[in-house]
């Protein structure tokens, strides 16, 4: 599903985009060689058989102007041919080609296979890459105090710490967020990308000499709708279209991360390139959550990105030997429940800048949040129910007061009495059931 963006919000950006990345009219201008070209469209002919420019220029994200000079350079090296001319409803005499492989083309195009499995659009050039990444920059410092009210409505934090995020967000450093489990660390990290409403352009893909990574991932980038980017074949203005208009990305990753996700990774079956998953968040926001839980040590994951922070450029392996230098563009967090001086030294620490601690609430805030909650639920907000919560559950327990609970224990209250037929406002019993099944209980006697 695309999201159609106000064009106004980007307008500037697009333009620097526009000089940097116009439509190329020729292969000169898209950065690859004829070789390079013709073997891509070879291997999308091979796969489907026959296609008409239509279907290329939609598979290749290029021009037909470039098409019909990749194609007069394989017909010349006798490796397609120029089937009759096919009319909208199947009938011969229309004004579409359609082009398919010779045998000759065929042997070309599965011996490219063997060396590169990329059947997709025609890749965009790793130098130009750095320069897109450069003038997109995600650190632009222009978050403003009611940037942050805006962007955190609904959220519950003090004047304090939303400054201290800000601050943060606009000095271009590292940030580590720190303190218990549910104190809403993930949560206030991930409505961080709301500050960056700006569209961004990523590319389908880069080559880096002849090895082509994907770096679009549907999964991480959110399409805008450019409307001045036009479906016409033979189009030779606006953005260059390889390039696709998206939100800033935003990759949060947890216990699952290993060190084989932050390099390029190379799959033998697919004969594949995968970006790293700090590329994909280039330009955007990349969380490293539950800090110290991963599979390697936290001084392994936290000395692989001395370099970037410092140097703000990442080098990447490509495997046999080769390496990549790009610029390292994003806004990294760390996010962990433990003590920050368990992860790291304060050498380390240092280079971080910032590290925010998140604690529990005090019983005004955990009102707002279970004012907040009962409002999204649909029940009434029964004051004497959360007095009996506060002093007969937390108090007596000892329980310090958690972002997270008045959600999680409205929900199973909830749950109670849907499976019981009630309905109408909750009791301090179903409250009460809810705390004694959310909560660890120790006594086996």
């Amino acid at each position: 599903m695309h999201v159609i963006v106000d064009s106004d919000a980007y307008s500037s950006d697009r333009e620097a985009v526009q000089r940097l990345a116009p439509q190329p009219c020729t292969i000169r201008e898209t950065g690859l060689t004829d070789s390079f070209l013709g073997e891509l469209v070879s291997k999308h002919l091979y796969d489907a058989g026959v296609l008409d420019m239509p279907r290329l220029v939609e598979r290749l994200a290029l021009t037909g102007a470039v098409l019909e000079e990749v194609l007069a350079f394989l017909r010349k090296d006798g490796r397609i041919e120029v089937l009759g001319q096919m009319g909208q409803m199947g009938q011969t005499g229309g004004q579409m080609l359609r082009y398919s492989l010779t045998e000759r083309g065929r042997s070309a195009a599965r011996d490219a296979l063997s060396r590169s499995g990329y059947i997709g659009a025609a890749p965009f050039p790793v130098s130009t890459y750095r320069s897109l990444i450069k003038i997109q920059t995600i650190h632009h410092g222009r978050i403003s105090s009611s940037d942050m009210h805006k962007a955190l409505t609904g959220v519950v934090l003090t004047e304090g710490m939303l400054d201290q995020l800000g601050v943060a967000l606009n000095s271009g450093r590292a940030i580590m967020i720190y303190g218990p489990a549910g104190t809403g660390k993930t949560y206030v990290s991930s409505r961080l990308i709301r500050l960056f409403a700006e569209a961004i352009w990523v590319p389908h893909a880069i080559v880096i000499n002849e090895s082509v990574i994907e770096i679009y991932d549907p999964q991480v980038h959110q399409r805008l709708d450019d409307n001045s980017q036009q479906n016409n074949l033979m189009l030779n203005e606006g953005i260059d279209r390889r390039l696709l208009c998206c939100k800033r990305p935003i990759v949060i990753t947890g216990g699952e991360l290993s060190m084989e996700q932050l390099d390029v990774r190379y799959d033998p079956f697919t004969r594949q390139y995968q970006a790293a998953l700090q590329l994909k968040a280039s330009n955007g926001l990349f969380i490293i959550d539950d800090m110290g839980r991963q599979r390697m040590a936290p001084a392994e994951l936290l000395n692989r990105w001395i370099v970037p922070m410092e140097e703000k450029r990442d080098f990447l392996n490509l495997g046999g030997g080769r390496h990549c230098e790009l610029p390292f563009d994003l806004i990294l967090v760390f996010s962990t429940n433990l003590n920050p001086l368990e992860l790291a030294d304060e050498a380390f620490l240092r280079r971080i800048g910032y590290k925010l601690q998140f604690g529990y609430l005090k019983p005004e805030e955990y009102e707002k949040i279970w004012r907040q909650e009962s409002e999204r639920l649909g029940i009434p907000f029964d004051p004497l129910l959360l007095r009996y919560v506060l002093q007969r559950l937390y108090a007596s327990e000892g329980m310090p007061l958690v972002p997270c609970h008045p959600r999680d224990l409205l929900n199973m209250a909830l749950d109670r009495q849907r499976y019981m037929g009630g309905s109408g406002n909750l009791s301090p019993q179903e409250l009460e059931w809810a705390w004694h099944n959310y909560f660890v209980q120790l006594d086996f006697s």
